[in-house]
């Protein structure tokens, strides 16, 4: 019923309680979760989470909060993403929040991903936090269109949402709509077009409200979609269904957890 669109399961703090957490989603109807790779050094154990159950699958790619890594080549990333469990490439993206001073190799990587992305013909997952800007002007730089993705864990304008719409990418909501003084993000979650929205926890994580200042976990993502159905005066089972059909639509998977072409 539900999808949890982004996860780090292979988090410590997760990793070492999957069983109950697997669990715990099909108590909450959770059905699937995306575990996305923040850096190559550990992108084996997010790949083999993917192989190992059915209802999980992996991304690949190197977070831009990362500086001390070994720069990725867009031929590697596209090579490694030729998996049937590895759906997507990221994270990646821009965050001029955490990071300061000269941030061109955190730019140059972003352009590596999409090439990846396009190379490999699987979709983006883009983190961009205080580089808005910068990061749509590098999408449309380097043809990010052409596979599309998802904007995660959403907290930009209306503007920038429909402007990512418009490059063909869904916008991904987390436990952050629930908080209450997330006001403008609740207008974009109550205003956006439903076939361009996904779901998902960000894990471990912004947990959502009531759960808010602790461990986050996939079960969590119906908590996103409560208040997303409330924020829109409409069921929580409009919401469940639309964000699951647009994972599938996004990620070309089906229902059983193998890869579409």
């Amino acid at each position: 019923m539900f999808i949890d669109s982004h996860c780090h399961l292979d988090f410590p703090d997760l990793a070492a309680n999957l069983d109950e957490l697997l669990r715990k989603m099909q108590e909450n109807q959770v059905t699937h979760a995306l575990c996305v790779s923040v850096n190559l050094p550990h992108f084996p154990r997010v790949r083999a989470l993917a192989e190992a159950h059915e209802n999980l699958f992996a991304s690949v790619g190197v977070h831009p909060d990362y500086e001390d890594q070994i720069e990725p080549e867009a031929n590697e990333l596209a090579d490694l993403a030729n998996h049937p469990k590895v759906i997507a490439i990221g994270e990646t993206g821009l965050d001029y929040f955490r990071l300061t001073g000269d941030l061109e190799w955190q730019r140059e990587r972003f352009r590596k991903h999409i090439r990846a992305a396009r190379k490999a013909n699987k979709p983006l997952i883009i983190h961009t936090r205080s580089a808005a800007a910068d990061t749509l002007r590098i999408m449309q730089e380097e043809g990010a269109d052409e596979v599309g993705g998802v904007m995660h864990c959403f907290t930009e304008s209306w503007e920038v949402a429909q402007q990512a719409i418009a490059m063909n990418f869904y916008i991904s909501f987390s436990g952050i709509v629930t908080f209450k003084n997330a006001l403008a993000l609740k207008e974009v979650a109550k205003n956006i077009q439903l076939d361009r929205m996904l779901i998902e926890t960000d894990s471990p994580y912004l947990a959502p409200v009531p759960f808010r200042g602790k461990l986050n976990q996939p079960a969590y993502v119906r908590h996103v979609a409560e208040e997303i159905a409330q924020l829109r005066s409409t069921k929580v089972e409009e919401i469940a269904v639309a964000t699951t059909d647009n994972f599938f639509n996004l990620f070309k998977v089906n229902r059983n957890g193998s890869h579409t072409n």
